[in-house]
């Protein structure tokens, strides 16, 4: 489930400290109240991240990284590389 953050479209309250972040299924319908204190809210547009691969992984990075690269010798047989 996805992660929304919503604000207070005025004033500030004691309970949701004006901003919060809530996770809500895609299928729910759009927040219109805070939960805690019934205020009107708007949803606001976060960050995000992504994995950032500058180059593909080589059998030598896997082993670097510690893992083991095996090799197809036939079928259902493996050997270490």
């Amino acid at each position: 489930m996805p992660l929304y953050e919503y604000e207070l479209c005025k004033g500030d309250c004691i309970a949701c400290g004006g901003r919060f972040t809530l996770r809500r299924p895609l299928s729910a319908p759009a927040l219109t109240q805070c939960p805690a204190c019934k205020k009107a809210v708007k949803k606001v547009l976060s960050n995000f991240n992504t994995p950032s691969i500058t180059k593909p992984l080589s059998i030598s990075d896997a082993k670097k990284s510690g893992f083991t690269v095996l090799k197809r010798v036939g079928k259902g047989e493996y050997e270490r590389q």
